[in-house]
Formats: structure tokens, sequence, C-alpha cells
């Protein structure tokens, strides 16, 4: 919804204003030629962002708490990225892949696989398409291994890997792909969602329920056929469908082992969780033994996006383990797969200079003490409410679930759409949240997903959380 010159300026700063239905090219009277993704109401024209604030045609001023989708890491407009980009738009914008390397590619992906132990890393520009690229990464190994008849995926319910026909198929949030379920591939499956909100047994322990969800995985494994399944792929941290579930501590390593045991490649989805923006490089670092280099939670392949370029270009990577590089040398020595804009310099420009930005000014430890401090006081103030059933998550990718009993966990229906009102209602108050809908069976629940820059400081955290609680009592006021 649109914010209206109807405004009040908060304590901190923060322009709050009332929501019209105005076009999206802001002026309210020229229809737009934009296929938006909804052609029924209009949308607030953003004109400029500063730090990590957003400023709209009619006046406001909006504390961006969403970063579009977890995209803005390190804020709008930081200067240092800005010159990074200009400078490679003024020495060279755009080179084949297939023909030539560029030095921003190489310095980025040297960086990215020394921090982390991986071995190679390829450049994409959004991440359905670095999602696509890691299924046929996956499919093509085992081609190169000697094993083509290992053509199955397996990923988990409630789960989002992308919008692409591939990711769609891989992924189960049932409300986005019902539409074009006659062409999805059949090759892909599903085992259940490590949720400890929703599928947690009472009474059991975090042992207990890894456990069951690795049996579960090397049964379906077995069950389709060890020798035919290619890959596993999960995000730590679910982010658009489930709103911010993290794993439970083991999870991880325990369903690397199962696949170790079945030959199967391990792939990790970090897509909206990733660089950073759990308080932890990459998410899977959080469960992986400290004691050891991380080789029991890393994953064979991991995607990648979002926060990596920070909304400065479009960028998503693909960081592939030593062993698979190494089957490849073996092999062919060449991956059948590319894109017009793979390994962009515009947007691997962007996402070192982000990259050195995180590092140099400590953004991944301050992202950890930021989330401690925004869930503990959701949790003082927000998850006491009639309707708020969870608050979850990790660092600065923090989700909340609005259920209609908490005791039941029942969700509301989608048709009372109660999470995008929440959304509009906190918008108005001055801050924009991502909302989505699905967390509870891919069909029904809600739930708000809190995920500012980086960079937010504790003031703006007051703030957010005092909006997303007025906006909460607003909407499901008994």
């Amino acid at each position: 919804m649109t914010a209206t010159a109807e405004s009040n300026t908060s304590a901190t700063g923060t322009t709050t204003a009332k929501a019209s239905s105005s076009a999206a090219n802001g002026s309210g009277t020229t229809p737009s030629s934009v296929f938006h993704r909804t052609l029924k109401t209009g949308l607030p024209m953003a004109i400029r962002g500063e730090g990590n604030y957003l400023y709209t045609a009619s006046g406001a001023k909006i504390l961006d708490a969403s970063g579009g989708a977890a995209v803005v890491s390190i804020g709008h407009a930081v200067p240092e990225v800005v010159e990074a980009v200009t400078a490679q738009l003024g020495t060279l914008p755009y080179v084949s892949s297939a023909l030539f390397g560029m030095q921003p590619a190489e310095d980025l992906a040297s960086q990215m696989c020394n921090d982390a132990g991986f071995g190679r890393a390829i450049f994409l520009t959004g991440g359905s398409e670095a999602v696509e690229t890691a299924i046929k990464l996956c499919r093509q190994y085992h081609v190169e291994n000697g094993r083509p008849e290992r053509t199955k995926f397996i990923a988990r319910e409630i789960s989002y890997h992308g919008n692409t026909l591939g990711a769609l198929a891989l992924g189960r949030h049932d409300r986005r792909r019902k539409n074009f379920m006659p062409l999805l591939s059949t090759e892909f499956h599903a085992v259940s969602p490590c949720n400890a909100y929703r599928f947690k047994n009472a009474g059991d322990s975090d042992d207990a329920y890894v456990a069951r969800l690795a049996a579960e995985l090397d049964a379906k494994i077995t069950e389709l056929g060890a020798d035919t399944v290619a890959a596993f792929f999960m995000e730590p941290i679910v982010g658009a469908a489930a709103g911010c579930v993290p794993f439970v501590p083991g999870y991880i390593r325990a369903m690397k082992a199962v696949c170790r045991k079945h030959g199967v490649l391990f792939c990790c989805d970090e897509i909206m969780c990733g660089l950073g923006r759990s308080g932890k490089l990459h998410a899977w670092q959080w469960d992986a033994d400290p004691n050891s280099d991380g080789d029991d939670a890393r994953p064979d392949v991991q995607t990648l996006g979002k926060g990596l370029c920070g909304g400065y270009a479009p960028l998503s990577a693909v960081l592939v383990a030593p062993a698979v590089v190494d089957v490849f040398a073996r092999g062919t020595g060449a991956f059948v797969n590319g894109y017009t804009f793979q390994s962009s310099g515009m947007g691997t420009a962007a996402g070192l200079a982000v990259y050195n930005y995180i590092k140099k000014h400590g953004l991944v430890e301050q992202c950890r003490l930021r989330g401690q401090l925004l869930v503990r006081l959701l949790e003082e103030s927000v998850l006491p409410l009639p309707h708020v059933g969870s608050v979850r998550g990790n660092g600065l990718f923090i989700g909340i679930e609005l259920v209609q009993d908490k005791e039941t966990k029942q969700p509301y229906p989608y048709a009372d759409k109660v999470a995008d009102k929440i959304g509009d209602a906190v918008l108005e108050r001055g801050a924009a949240v991502y909302y989505g809908s699905g967390c509870a069976d891919g069909w029904e629940g809600d739930h708000i997903m809190l995920c500012p820059p980086y960079t937010i400081t504790e003031d703006e955290i007051v703030f957010l959380v005092e909006q997303v609680k007025a906006g909460i009592q607003e909407v499901l006021s008994e």
C-alpha cells in the first residue's frame, strides 16, 4: 500500500504514513505499464534509499526491515560499494564468460572459497538461476562419476527453492506450485521438514527428533533406490516458505551423514539465510563441530544470493566442494551450463565490494548481536500476544508465526490474508517487513519475517518491534 502525505515523524526520525492505493509510478494518475506481481492494487513508488531507510515519492521515510527479500545486507547507497560498481561500469561493463575471465569474479571466488573450504564458485544473476545450476551440477557430477542412473532429487515439504520450473519442482511450496504442477518433473521427491514448533513430538529431545528425521531420509533414499538418488537439498533456516524456521542442533550433521552413507550429494540452499544473515558467514556453520574444520556440516554444493550482492547488482553463486570439482576435472573437464551474464563484471564487482565491507566492519558478528537484541525484545513484548505462536530464527533472519489458537496452533484461513494485513499495518507505521503464507502446511499459515540490514541500530530495532507489535494488535485485536 502506498504512503501518502498524511504523515507523522516518530522519535527515530521515521516518517509513518497512512496507506493509499495510488499507481505504482507514484503519481496516482498515470496507469503503470509494468506487469506487476498483482494488477489489483497500486504500489508505493520508492525513489531513494539511504542507509537503513527507503524514501517514497509521497514523502514517506520507511525503515527497511525486510531488505527486499533479505537482500539488503549492508544498507542502501553505501559509497564504497557504489564507487566499486561505478568503477567497473566505467572500465568494462560486460564480456562473455565463455571467452574471457574478469578479475572481480576471480577475486570474489578466491575469497569465498578460501574462507569456507570450497573448491570453486559459479556466479549467476539470481537465486532461482543458482538452484537450477546446482541441480544440473549434481546431475552431471554423477554422469562424470560413472553413475548416470542417479536422476532423483530429494528436498523437504514446506520448502521453496526458486521460481523456475526446476526449482519449483525441487521445492514444496504448494501454493506457489499449483498453477504449474503439470509442467514439473516427477524426479523430485520430499521428506518431512525440520520444524520443531510444528512437528517435533511433545516430550521428544532434540536428539530424538533429529534421529527420526535422519531415519526418514535414509528410508526415502532406500525406497527410491539408493543408486538412483543424486542429491538432497535443504535450507538450514527455511525462509519464504516457512518464516525463518531454524534447524534443530545436530540436524545438518545428521543429514549429511545419511547422504554420505548412500553416495548422495548434500546441498544447502542459503540464498536467503546466507552470507552473514544468520550471525555466521554460512548458516550451516552453526551446526559444525567447533573443534573441526567444519567438514561434518559443510555441503558438497551450496547456493547463495540476495545478501551476497546487497541489492547493488544482480548476483548469486554456487559454491562447489573440492571433491566435486575433482570429479569434473578427472572427467570431461567441462560443466555443460552457461548463462549470458554468468560471472558478470558488474555483479561480481558489487559482490566483492559487499563481501569486503561485511568483513571490514565486522558485520557478521554485529548481525548476531543485533539479532539477539531483536529476539529478546520480540519475546518480551510480541510473543505474549494472544495470536503470536512462535518467534524464531538466527541473527537478523527472524520469523513471527500468527495463529488463531496458541494451544492448538491452528492457522488462519488463507483467505483472511492476516500476514498481508499486518504487513500493511506495519508499513503505515513506518517500517517495511516481509510477510508470507503457507508456513503451517504449504497452504495455510501466516508469518512475518524481519530481515533488516546488518547495519540496523539498537534504537531502530526498538522502533521496529514497537511497530510490529502495534500492527499485530491492530489486525488481530480481540
